[in-house]
């Protein structure tokens, strides 16, 4: 297995810049695994593929209007990409700027000082601030879109799910971005049950596997949180012959983490799991919890598109891909949405 095996040609035109109005409007590609078919729908129509007794399992988590400008003590402009919160006060952070060496201090416009407190990798710092930094998000936020969108979104919200709670992300677990609440009512009343995980997403999510082994690549680390209920639910619905349906990617990895803990503590089925998460999934992997997943187009030799394709043949997946180029979907953050069943 080689990271070129997870590379593909994706045209620039094919790369979604703006979202689906309104969000379930978007194109839903149908991949059945059994078969390898294919069913081209739009995504107001996963209710049809969902069924009673079915558990939609989805990522509450929120993203953070992380990027912040800031100026040192001689004026030079800083841009912050905060990234993960280590306390109360400190934060990594991507910086953009020169000069940017430990000890060096700056002020957040309209907010409190900073101070660079330790070099980490590349353009990483580890920011110090004065104060906590929350309070002055509304004020001096910006949400952070991926670098391949170029066009400034209207509306922040668009980049958040409907059911987006727990502040903590760099980045949106997009899978869920096609869901309305009119559309999760009308599965509620189906009889499909929903449940919560949170999963708070790093930028590192989407960077690609250079190494040329995959197995070499060092994985990211992100934290996550499986709360009781939603383990007493997964069992409830695997006990009834449900399917457990992950949205996104995020939400596999949260329920695959809980179920290898429950596997190393020795637990028959699935319990609570909340901490750092580093699991990386890759073709070869069995899956414990996980029976379909809702997902978007990911990027060329990803962990991501590495992940899919452990869940449904990375053969099957290319010809999906190459099947969904042509016929014009849209890829990436704020792309059509594939269901692998």
């Amino acid at each position: 297995m080689k990271t070129s095996d997870f590379d593909y040609h994706l045209p620039e035109s094919s790369i979604a810049q703006t979202p689906a109005e309104p969000r379930d409007s978007s194109r839903l590609l149908v991949l059945h695994r059994d078969s390898g078919a294919l069913e081209h729908k739009i995504f107001r129509n996963i209710i049809d593929h969902l069924r009673p007794g079915d558990l939609l399992v989805v990522n509450r988590t929120r993203v953070i209007p992380a990027r912040i400008f800031a100026k040192k003590d001689t004026g030079g402009q800083v841009e912050l990409l905060l990234l993960r919160q280590r306390d109360e006060l400190t934060w990594e952070a991507l910086v953009g700027g020169k000069g940017l060496r430990v000890g060096r201090k700056m002020r957040v416009e309209n907010g409190p000082e900073a101070e660079i407190a330790e070099i980490l990798e590349g353009s990483e710092r580890l920011i110090k601030f004065s104060e906590p930094i929350e309070p002055y998000f509304s004020k001096v936020g910006n949400v952070p879109l991926p670098p391949y969108i170029h066009e400034k979104l209207g509306d922040p919200e668009r980049y958040q799910t409907v059911y987006s709670r727990d502040a903590g992300s760099a980045a949106a677990p997009t899978a869920g971005l096609h869901f309305t609440s009119e559309l999760l009512d009308e599965l509620k009343s189906k009889g499909v049950k929903i449940a919560y995980v949170t999963l708070h997403v790093g930028l590192d999510t989407f960077a690609p596997v250079t190494e040329e082994d995959p197995e070499e690549h060092k994985i990211h680390t992100e934290w996550c949180e499986l709360p009781q209920e939603t383990a007493d639910l997964i069992h409830e619905t695997k006990n009834s012959r449900g399917r457990v349906v992950a949205v996104g990617t995020t939400s596999v990895r949260t329920l695959e983490s809980a179920a290898s803990q429950s596997s190393i503590n020795r637990q028959s089925k699935i319990g609570a799991f909340r901490g750092p998460t580093s699991i990386y999934i890759l073709p070869g992997y069995q899956f414990k919890v996980v029976d379909a997943m809702i997902t978007n187009f990911h990027l060329p030799k990803s962990t991501l598109i590495m992940l899919v394709s452990a869940f449904a043949g990375r053969e099957r997946i290319l010809q999906t891909y190459e099947t969904a180029i042509k016929e014009g979907y849209r890829f990436y953050s704020f792309g059509d949405a594939m269901l692998i069943d």
